[in-house]
């Protein structure tokens, strides 16, 4: 699909202003694709993985629609949990950056209520939260959607997969009906489609559709690299593989120069090359690198368009690729002219769904391996440099410079062995201590960490139990969305849970207890206060039973009242006009 430069969309200078400070040098496919369609005032489909680039998609035309005179609510974004609405709170105030009297709020469990509240008075013109605290505002009367001109549903499936749907259609109903309506989702199911028939204005369908391409007969390896940690990983994998010519690829412009500064400061030969230097500039980097006077060449895609250099030996995808031709293009800079290439890729954990395209994509298997830890990569180093003294011995001559060494001998107290390390030492600048934080942290995980096995989290879980059951028409999806919306965590980081009458069971990873209980005692699923406990295990010949760890009189403990009478009574209000609804496209539990 073709792709637009910024300067080609239809936007303000202060937003063009922006993207610039934010070293983009072109839209991503779906930002090309969606943008004009959402900045002519329709409705849209976007059909996008989170890290596409769909939060500028949807945010430019946002910020382009937002009356700054006017303090109300004029732009709501639903996000499923709290850390994907800080990321898309995150990015839209970079957009902002340059317009005047826009405000955005991040709204969502775990923070502080009277603070949103505070913000919510001063007046903040897009209000970007999770549905369970968006309905409490609404019942508190602290959020107004009367005025809203754009309304997006983000990660749609995901939505509805946490149980989100009638929460999202009861928001939906309390806005205007002649706003700008916008739904992104990875896919498209039959649930979302009923949505958009009944809440969107012949909208458009926005899916990047890809040109076929094959991908060359490379080595490909990926690498899961928490995004602090992947500057520590790309200098053990320049150590121990050598490199003579590479290429290293980066999303945007600050990135490229921000890496450059730090490749130089170990000693790497490393240039940059990217669209804010001047043709002159860019011939003179392409042909210190042609002549191999430049180890590695940082680059943008935009950049890197005229690259044709057949001996470049490895090419790096320090950022994963927005989408998958990009991949196909990149990694076909190696392995040219019959000779050997690799490709190397550093994702992240939340990026793992890119890869899955890319080989879905590409119809290629691209290989999980662990970043060398220090001690492996300096016995490769050691083992290459006692091969070049070896052939030194062998081939030269070297008659000075034993008289140099014998005549230090004679005047300290030192072996020939003693100088022979310190000198290995000197050379490799090698340490004694081979084991450091990132080794201890990030190379001991396997690429596949945090599977499920039988049902169950692996490794050590911790077993909740919840105040709220089956009398109290609570399903699986009910607790799995509002645990992973209102804590951060992850659908798939929440294992099995289990419903009883008058309470239930869930499994989370040990680590995050303590996080879990402080959120969610005191918040509310499906209108009803809850409380957590860590449940304790019942010993017993049979299988192990669990049961909640504190005592008291169970009426005292999980009856407490609503926040007061009365939003507890618009609650009540509320479901029971849900019970009156027809329950269209509500999904079941996925456990």
């Amino acid at each position: 699909m073709q792709k637009l430069k910024f300067n080609e969309l239809n936007i303000s200078k202060e937003i063009q202003k922006a993207i610039d400070d934010m070293g983009f040098e072109e839209a991503s496919p779906i930002q090309s694709a969606a943008i004009p369609i959402l900045l002519e005032g329709k409705d849209v489909i976007g059909q996008a993985q989170t890290g596409t680039g769909k939060t500028v998609a949807f945010g430019i035309p946002a910020i382009e629609k937002i009356n700054p005179k006017s303090s109300e609510t004029q732009v709501l974004i639903l996000c499923p949990t709290r850390e994907l609405c800080l990321q898309v709170s995150e990015e839209i105030t970079k957009l902002i950056k340059y317009k005047k009297g826009i405000n955005v709020l991040p709204i969502y469990g775990g923070q502080s209520i009277e603070r949103q509240i505070q913000g919510l008075k001063r007046g903040s013109q897009v209000v970007i939260g999770t549905p369970g605290r968006i309905i409490d505002h609404l019942e508190r009367k602290t959020l107004k959607l009367n005025s809203i001109k754009l309304f997006v549903l983000d990660e749609a499936d995901e939505m509805l997969n946490m149980g989100f749907v009638e929460d999202i259609e009861f928001i939906l109903e309390t806005t205007p009906s002649d706003k700008q309506t916008v739904f992104f989702s990875a896919t498209m199911p039959k649930q979302i489609l009923e949505l958009t028939k009944k809440y969107q204005n012949s909208p458009e369908l926005v899916k990047v559709v890809h040109n076929e391409l094959t991908v060359p007969n490379i080595e490909q390896i990926y690498f899961e690299v928490k995004d602090s940690n992947k500057f520590e990983a790309l200098s053990r994998l320049i150590d121990i593989n050598n490199i003579k010519l590479g290429l290293v690829f980066c999303n945007t412009k600050r990135r490229v120069d921000e890496l450059v500064e730090q490749l130089e400061s170990r000693g790497y030969s490393a240039d940059a090359l990217h669209g804010d230097m001047r043709q002159a500039q860019r011939e003179n980097v392409m042909k210190r690198f042609r002549g191999g006077n430049i180890e590695l060449l940082i680059a943008t895609d935009v950049a890197a368009r005229g690259i044709d250099v057949d001996d470049i030996e490895i090419v790096i995808n320090y950022d994963i690729p927005y989408d998958e031709e990009s991949y196909v293009h990149r990694i076909g800079r190696t392995g040219r002219a019959g000779k050997d290439g690799k490709a190397f890729t550093f994702v992240s954990s939340r990026d793992m769904y890119k890869l899955r395209d890319i080989q879905k994509y590409a119809k290629t298997k691209i290989n999980a391996q662990k970043v060398p830890l220090l001690n492996e990569v300096e016995e490769i180093r050691i083992n290459d440099y006692l091969s070049k003294v070896k052939t030194t011995i062998d081939s030269e001559k070297i008659d000075k410079y034993v008289k140099i060494i014998e005549k230090f001998l004679d005047n300290e107290e030192y072996t020939t062995t003693d100088i022979a390390a310190a000198l290995l030492k000197i050379n490799l600048g090698l340490n004694e201590t081979s084991r450091d934080e990132f080794d201890l942290i990030e190379m001991t995980k396997s690429p596949n960490r945090g599977a499920k096995r039988g049902g169950k989290l692996a490794g050590n879980i911790a077993r909740l139990f919840l105040s709220v059951g089956h009398r109290d028409n609570v399903s699986p999806k009910n607790i799995l969305g509002a645990i992973a919306g209102e804590t951060g965590l992850s659908g798939d980081e929440i294992g099995e849970i289990d419903i009883y009458d008058k309470f239930s069971f869930v499994e989370i990873p040990k680590e995050h207890t303590e996080k879990v209980l402080e959120i969610m005692n005191g918040a509310q699923i499906r209108g009803k206060k809850v409380n957590v406990e860590v449940a304790q295990e019942q010993k017993s010949d049979r299988a192990p039973r669990f049961e909640r760890s504190g005592g008291g009189d169970r009426n005292e403990r999980f009856g407490g009242s609503d926040r007061s009478e009365r939003f507890g009574r618009d609650r009540r209000d509320r479901e029971d006009s849900r019970d009156r609804r027809p329950k269209k496209g509500v999904s079941k539990g996925r456990r």
